[in-house]
C-alpha cells in the first residue's frame, strides 16, 4: 500500500473550508500533519476530523521531514515568501490563487519553483468541474469544429461589507479587484478552452456600487488563440450575482457553459448536456459551491507528485492568466461611473 502523503495547510481563513472537506475525503491518501494559523484553536480545522497539530510558526512544518507538500492559503502578499521557504525546505506547494500581488512577483515565484525542481500546483478548481472537462474534450476532439468566436462573462456580486473587511479590494492585500480575485478562475478556464492571443481594447471601471481601491467592472475585446474574435465582461456589481458563462461558436456547433452546467448543440441536430446542483459563489455567500472540484484538484496534485508528472494546473499555466489580467488592466482606462 502506498504511504500517505504528509501535508500541511498554511492559513485557516474561509477559503480553506473546501480544502478541509477535500482533505477529509482524501484521508486514506493524505496525512494532514499540521495547520499553521495565528490563532491555533481546534474549531478552525473543522470539518477535518483527523489528528492535526495546530501551530503558529511555519518553521515547525518546514523542519518536519514527514511533510512532503504544503497547501498555501494565505493572502496573496505572503505567497512569494512562503513558497520560497517551502521550496528551500524541499516541500512541494499547492498554492491558492492568485500567484502573487502583481505580475513581477508572480514571475519570481514561478521561476523559484522551476529552479527547485519541485511541484507547484495552483488552486484554479473550475478546470476540474465535470462540465469543464466535458467541454474541453469536445474541443480537443474537434467535435465543435473550428472556433469562430467566444465570449466570457462573470456577472458576480459582492456587497460593500465584503470590501470593508480585511483590506479586500486593495493593492496591498489582494493585488487587484474583480479580475485577480474573482474572475481569475473563469479566465483561466477560458484560456485553457480557447486561448487568448491578445487584448484589442479594455475598459476598467469603479462603479458607484462600491468604495474600493481597485476595479469592480471590466469589459474587453479579445483575439483568441486561433485569431477569432472574443469578448469579456467581469464585475462584482451585478446584484444578486449570477453564474459565470462561457459561450463558444464553432463551425460544427456551439457550446454554453453556465457555472457548472453545459449545453452543446451540434449542427447535425445532436446535443450534449451536463447538469449540476452545485452553486458558484457568485452572490453574497461566496462559499456557496461544492468542494468536489477542490478534491479532484488536490487528487491530481498528489498523483502528479507520485508519478513525477506536472499537475493539471501548473504555475506556468496560472502565470498566463496573470499576464492576461495585466494586459487587460494596462490597456484599460480606470474611471468612476
Amino acid at each position: 500500500m502506498t504511504p500517505r502523503l504528509g501535508m500541511a495547510l498554511v492559513g485557516l481563513g474561509a477559503a480553506t473550508q473546501p480544502h478541509l472537506r477535500s482533505l477529509q475525503d482524501l484521508s486514506e491518501r493524505i496525512d494532514l500533519r499540521y495547520a499553521v494559523t495565528r490563532h491555533p484553536h481546534p474549531d478552525r480545522v473543522r470539518p477535518y476530523t483527523g489528528p492535526v497539530r495546530l501551530v503558529s510558526e511555519l518553521d515547525v512544518v518546514l523542519s518536519d521531514p514527514q511533510v512532503q507538500a504544503v497547501i498555501v492559503a494565505t493572502p496573496p502578499s505572503t505567497h512569494l515568501d512562503i513558497c520560497q521557504r517551502c521550496f528551500a525546505a524541499d516541500k512541494h506547494v499547492l498554492l491558492e490563487k492568485p500567484l502573487e500581488l502583481n505580475l513581477e512577483r508572480s514571475q519570481q515565484l514561478v521561476a523559484l519553483a522551476r529552479q527547485s525542481g519541485l511541484h507547484l500546483g495552483v488552486v484554479l478548481q473550475h478546470r476540474f468541474r465535470e462540465a469543464s472537462l466535458v467541454l474541453q474534450d469536445v474541443l480537443d476532439t474537434g467535435r465543435l469544429g473550428e472556433i469562430q468566436a467566444a465570449s466570457v462573462r462573470v456577472p458576480w456580486w459582492r456587497s460593500q461589507a465584503y470590501y470593508n473587511e480585511l483590506g479586500r479590494g486593495t493593492l496591498a492585500r489582494d493585488g487587484g479587484g474583480v479580475l485577480l480575485t474573482q474572475a481569475i478562475h473563469t479566465l483561466n478556464l477560458f484560456q485553457a478552452l480557447v486561448g487568448v492571443k491578445s487584448v484589442t481594447a479594455s475598459v476598467v471601471r469603479q462603479t458607484r456600487l462600491h468604495q474600493m481601491e481597485t476595479e469592480d467592472h471590466v469589459s474587453a475585446l479579445l483575439v483568441l488563440g486561433n485569431g477569432a474574435p472574443g469578448d469579456l465582461m467581469a464585475t462584482t456589481a451585478m446584484v444578486p450575482g449570477f453564474p459565470e458563462t462561457i459561450e463558444i461558436i464553432g463551425t460544427l456547433g456551439s457550446a454554453r457553459l453556465t457555472g457548472a452546467d453545459l449545453q452543446v448543440n451540434f449542427l447535425q441536430g445532436e446535443s450534449l448536456t451536463v447538469r449540476s446542483e452545485e452553486g458558484t459563489g457568485s452572490g453574497a455567500n461566496m462559499m456557496d459551491f461544492s468542494h468536489e472540484p477542490h478534491r479532484d484538484l488536490i487528487t491530481d496534485f498528489i498523483n502528479a507528485i507520485a508519478h513525477k508528472r506536472a499537475p493539471r494546473v501548473t504555475g506556468e499555466d496560472a502565470l498566463k492568466t496573470h499576464m492576461l489580467i495585466d494586459e487587460l488592466l494596462r490597456k484599460g482606462q480606470m474611471a468612476s461611473d
